[in-house]
């Protein structure tokens, strides 16, 4: 997700009006990064086939809801704390479209792993 990277980078890059909310805002910006690179590498190299103790489609559903639950949070304290300072804005509105981006994951996660389990049996 580039919109979870142009958002830190434009918070990182921007004088902060309250450190608390922003440090928050980068903090979860790259834990959902991780984590998304982390399912990535997953599929890719197709571990889950290895490691079939854990519910992959369960997991990735958790981290999207989790991770959009927890970037929709950062992305109102840091549009709230902008002060109309531009890149603070445009950070927070990166935020806002990757929460939108996310909740589109949670949604194509949730018909790949349940629609389509449920109509192949």
């Amino acid at each position: 997700q580039i919109s979870l990277l142009v958002g830190f980078i434009s918070v990182n890059n921007s004088p902060w009006t309250d450190y608390s909310a922003y440090s928050y805002f980068q903090i979860v910006t790259m834990c959902d990064l991780v984590m998304i690179l982390f399912f990535y590498i997953i599929y890719i190299f197709r571990i889950y086939r290895k490691l079939t103790c854990v519910s992959w489609p369960l997991a990735e559903f958790l981290h999207y809801l989790i991770g959009t639950i927890l970037l929709l949070i950062a992305s109102i304290v840091a549009a709230s704390k902008s002060y109309n300072l531009t890149g603070l804005v445009a950070g927070a509105t990166f935020g806002f479209l990757a929460t939108i981006l996310c909740v589109l994951s949670i949604w194509s996660s949730y018909k790949v792993s349940c629609i389509t389990q449920s109509t192949s049996k």
